[in-house]
């Protein structure tokens, strides 16, 4: 915990830099620099006094804040800060205090898990939310088990059970309409809460744009390779890092087993679409965008979630998620697919294959002077650091041509190792191109993860994973007769998202 002199406590929230960014007071104002991905912004003279007395390695608190820039609104301090929290410049740690607990319904659909739904429930008995604020509504989706019997041991709990199996986003969407909250809070029966998880989330709802919020959602199970693959690789982890939907981002969702949303806009959107037995949740956040509203993500309002962990199960997954992004796509035609691509970093690419394999110096000479001068104009773009070394240039240039790279080999990883690998007998040069870049991306993977099972096992778990997700995909072009998602739009640009 980070603490500035002469407060204490800290009133939270807190601020502090975000590692490898650095201030500059200026006389027009402050400029904050951020290394990687090289970005720059200036900020206006009236937030001077705030980061003259934020420390490099420290915090500063809410109510410093509001201290030294007397004219600015809490509202609008809150969301200044934390659009630069959501831009990489600062971090975050706490929300402002809620004043007005809204009222809340927390929804969960359960079909044929006792136990999984028995330990949820307890769960709550934690939760650090007034009891009198909150309402916990289970559909029991026509359980041929003993599951009906252990929801009624909840004696707070409103049950719904139904005769026939309709799925979960029926299940969800029927809760909604019997739901009293003005927040409906969906979390699934194979999901933990944490404590803090409503009062983490719901801050959220301080900027009106927002209509929907998420939380991380991590691993209950640690102790197999396959739990520790999930651990830091599952598909419902949405990062580390506070997010919230853009134009730029077309396919930008948090997942329904973490998800609060109003309600009035919930209804609004008819909620959840029940021809959709996985990606209702990406359908739905998509339908709250096209209407105006965003979606965010607030990687501390955490639950805990038990993976399906056996080998069998776990491809089964991958390959129903697959199979939903045709249709997906098929929906939202607003929406393409992109790929993007940097004409500069193709150049340099295509130096240094060609320095490999031609053996040629002058490939080596053209791939280093495109560095250098890239470099040079980052620089000149930002001559009012002169603090910032040329290497750190030189740095930020090479990790955005490896991020390209990086970029194309997920993508041929992701949608392309089947096919490519087919053409083995017929064009092994490119067989054992696809190959190499889908083993490429793993260990780039492996690394940016920071996974505690060995490499091989993980590229083991990997490539599992991209086989199951894209037989999905390829089995869902065909059932939809849409081929959106493996022919993507060809976009030029000189960044990589």
């Amino acid at each position: 915990m980070f603490r500035v002199p002469g407060i204490t406590p800290c009133t939270l929230p807190a601020y502090r830099l975000s590692p490898g960014v650095r201030c500059c007071i200026r006389d027009d104002g402050v400029e904050l620099l951020r290394l990687y991905p090289l970005k720059s912004i200036l900020l206006k003279k009236a937030w001077k006094p705030v980061f003259n007395r934020m420390p490099a390695k420290g915090e500063i608190c809410f109510d410093q804040i509001k201290a030294l820039v007397p004219a600015a609104a809490d509202p609008d301090i809150e969301g200044f800060f934390n659009r630069l929290v959501r831009k990489g410049f600062l971090e975050r740690r706490g929300n402002l205090p809620i004043k007005s607990h809204p009222f809340v319904s927390v929804i969960i659909p359960v079909h044929n898990r006792p136990e999984e739904i028995k330990t949820c429930l307890a769960a709550f008995e934690a939760l650090d939310y007034p009891r009198n604020r909150y309402e916990i509504i289970v559909v029991d989706d026509a359980s041929s088990d003993h599951t009906p019997q252990v929801i009624k041991t909840f004696h707070n709990v409103m049950a719904v059970f139904l005769e026939q199996n309709r799925q979960a986003a029926f299940c969800r969407n029927l809760a909604a309409e019997k739901a009293g909250g003005d927040i409906l809070a969906f979390i699934d029966s194979d999901c933990i809460c944490t404590p803090q998880w409503l009062n983490d989330l719901i801050p959220a709802f301080n900027d009106p744009c927002v209509a929907a919020v998420g939380g991380r959602i991590d691993s209950v199970y640690k102790d197999s390779a396959l739990d520790q693959y999930e651990t830091v690789k599952s598909s419902l982890i949405m990062g580390n890092r506070e997010r919230q939907s853009q134009p730029s981002d077309r396919m930008f969702y948090v997942p329904s087993c973490n998800l609060l949303v109003k309600r009035e806009v919930f209804l609004e959107a008819n909620g959840f679409n029940e021809r959709l037995y996985v990606g209702e949740d990406v359908d739905l956040c998509l339908r709250l965008q096209d209407a105006g509203h965003r979606v965010e993500f607030r990687p501390e309002g955490r639950i805990y979630h038990k993976h399906r962990n056996r080998v069998a199960a776990f491809c089964k997954r991958r390959f129903e998620y697959g199979t939903s992004e045709p249709l997906l796509q098929s929906l939202h035609k607003n929406r393409p697919k992109q790929i993007y691509l940097n004409p500069l970093s193709i150049l340099f690419w295509a130096a240094v294959l060609a320095g490999l394999f031609g053996g040629s110096v002058l490939f080596w000479g053209l791939a280093a002077l495109m560095v250098v001068f890239q470099s040079v104009s980052a620089g000149r773009k930002l001559q009012s650091r002169p603090d910032i070394p040329a290497a750190a240039f030189v740095l930020a240039v090479l990790r955005g041509h490896a991020a390209f790279f990086y970029h194309i080999g997920a993508m041929v990883s992701r949608y392309y190792l089947i096919p490519g690998l087919a053409l083995i007998f017929f064009f092994p040069a490119g067989a054992g191109a696809i190959l190499l870049l889908h083993l490429m991306c793993g260990l780039a993977e492996y690394r940016l993860k920071q996974a505690s099972l060995g490499r091989i096992l993980f590229l083991f778990y990997f490539t599992l994973e991209q086989v199951s997700y894209q037989a999905g995909v390829w089995v869902g072009c065909a059932r939809y007769n849409n081929r959106r998602a493996v022919n993507p739009e060809i976009t030029f640009r000189r960044d990589i998202p």
